[in-house]
């Protein structure tokens, strides 16, 4: 008996409210967020529960025959009324979620359409500012080269004399190499 009255006495401590903390009910969605945040992070290291995506509901697959539905006919029993209005509550549903499901997918397909041809413009745009960018490189070398060359006219005889200097001074070089290596 005494194991039991020691069990009855810790369920007490267990469940017994904090004193410390009073009792804060939310007035608005802001302060309930606050408080689940607040009390997220009283305990840091304890992990935290999230739930996962609900699933997309699928209605059920229509049934491949129905009987003894007579309808909102004559001659139909009060009840066979509420099975057809069920069967026709649920393939009305049916038929709205695969029409729901056609107007997501051609929606989707115009977004990609869509993003295709704003990639397409773009990369045009790109590659026309590439090619009028090359071409001012291009024109900005040709003026380049046009000026040295010009330059290089002007210097033409003394760029001669130097050149011819420096051709005989590889030709006694060539001559000194010759007897070296076993030539003349």
């Amino acid at each position: 008996m005494g194991d039991e009255s020691d069990e009855k006495q810790d369920k007490k401590k267990r469940y017994q409210p904090k004193k410390d903390q009073p009792l804060v009910l939310p007035k608005t969605a802001a302060d309930k967020q606050r408080m689940q945040i607040e009390k997220l992070m009283r305990n840091p290291e304890k992990d935290v529960y999230v739930p996962d995506r609900p699933k997309d509901w699928k209605p059920r697959a229509p049934p491949e025959f129905v009987r003894d539905v007579m309808g909102s006919s004559a001659g139909a029993g009060s009840g066979e009324f509420h099975v057809y209005r069920g069967f026709r509550r649920r393939e009305y549903a049916r038929q709205m979620f695969i029409q729901g499901v056609g107007e997501v997918e051609t929606k989707n397909e115009e977004f990609h359409k869509k993003l295709e041809e704003n990639q397409k413009k773009a990369d045009n745009k790109t590659a026309k500012k590439r090619a009028k960018r090359q071409k001012k490189k291009q024109k900005m070398q040709e003026k380049k080269k046009q000026k040295l060359q010009e330059e290089g006219k002007g210097d033409d005889s003394d760029s001669k004399s130097e050149s011819e200097d420096e051709k005989d001074d590889n030709d006694d070089d060539a001559e000194e190499n010759c007897f070296v290596i076993g030539g003349r």
